[in-house]
């Protein structure tokens, strides 16, 4: 797979230093995380590397999984640091699993959510990271009807894509500052979608049903992916729901948030829409020992695993 652009490349790593630079400089180099395994995963599409988390105390019982995907530049010690989601699996008990992108696959370590060949069921990385997913989840006896997939950036637009293309996989996806399957078909369709948020959609047919129930978080301050590509993911997962949303506004360390719920026909909520006030392109409420993890907002590690905890996988037709 080629790697990105010069272009693209410049504009990360200006993208990077601002953001950085906004929550007060990078954080230092930090130990290895405890208790975290390593893994490798191959399948017909491709092999990646993994770290896993599986908390103690649960032995017998068939946990949930939740698959984490990092954004550009990280790795899945600093996405677990950022989002502290290791922390919420050891107090719910759920295995959470990071996926790793490797420079080979994209210069950056982004998930190539923007690649027509890696959009759709059954090839590229959508088909590694189910695959990872089935496996591991086997392996570890998870339970199979609560695997979820939650991301970042990057991480989040390829959690879109997951959800639309593997519902027999995926309960439920979680996307933090992403944007919707589809929502470009090479780089420069990217640039533009990620500066202006004017939806165009141009990848490849979708092979998936209906989206799953997704929760969305996204900044309205965010400069690397436009924060109209949040409204697009929940738009596109609704649908047309005839079913009218349950909106609310608050506050939480120290930003101002709306709060917009479609209520499934069970009762249990569909799609959750976060928007954050004053938010960048960083993981709301997160620890800033970790790139791109913001210590002001809701904390949506806890939103996403609350979400996660009412939903089910839904039998397929």
């Amino acid at each position: 797979m080629k790697p990105f652009a010069p272009m693209l490349s410049r504009w990360l790593r200006r993208a990077t230093h601002t953001v950085r630079r906004a929550l007060h400089g990078a954080p230092p180099p930090a130990a290895p995380l405890p208790h975290f395994e390593s893994g490798t995963f191959t399948g017909p599409a491709g092999t990646r590397a993994y770290k896993l988390f599986v908390p103690e105390g649960f032995a017998g019982k068939p946990l949930p999984l939740v698959m984490m995907l990092h954004g550009c530049t990280q790795d899945p010690d600093d996405f677990a640091r950022g989002t502290r989601m290791n922390d919420l699996a050891r107090q719910h008990g759920f295995i959470a699993l990071y996926p790793a992108q490797p420079p080979r696959s994209n210069a950056h370590k982004c998930w190539n959510w923007f690649s027509p060949g890696d959009q759709c069921r059954g090839d590229g990385e959508p088909a590694v990271l189910a695959g990872m997913a089935r496996e591991v989840a086997a392996a570890r006896g998870a339970d199979p009807d609560r695997v979820f997939v939650a991301g970042l950036s990057a991480g989040g637009a390829m959690a879109a894509i997951l959800g639309r293309e593997y519902p027999d996989v995926f309960a439920a996806s979680a996307v933090h500052s992403g944007l919707p399957q589809g929502a470009a078909r090479d780089v420069a369709s990217a640039l533009a979608v990620m500066h202006t948020g004017r939806l165009r959609p141009t990848g490849p047919s979708r092979s998936g049903g209906p989206g799953i129930p997704t929760i969305v978080f996204h900044g309205d301050a965010d400069k690397t992916v436009h924060p109209a590509n949040g409204q697009h993911v929940v738009d596109d997962v609704v649908a047309g729901s005839p079913i009218a949303p349950v909106i609310s506004r608050g506050e939480d360390q120290g930003r101002p948030f709306v709060h917009t719920v479609f209520p499934g026909r069970d009762g249990r909520p569909f799609v959750e829409h976060w928007e954050v006030h004053g938010a960048g392109h960083a993981w709301s409420g997160g620890d800033p020992a970790g790139s791109y993890a913001d210590p002001k907002g809701p904390d949506a590690s806890r939103e996403i695993v609350r979400f996660f905890s009412l939903q089910r996988r839904r039998a397929i037709a």
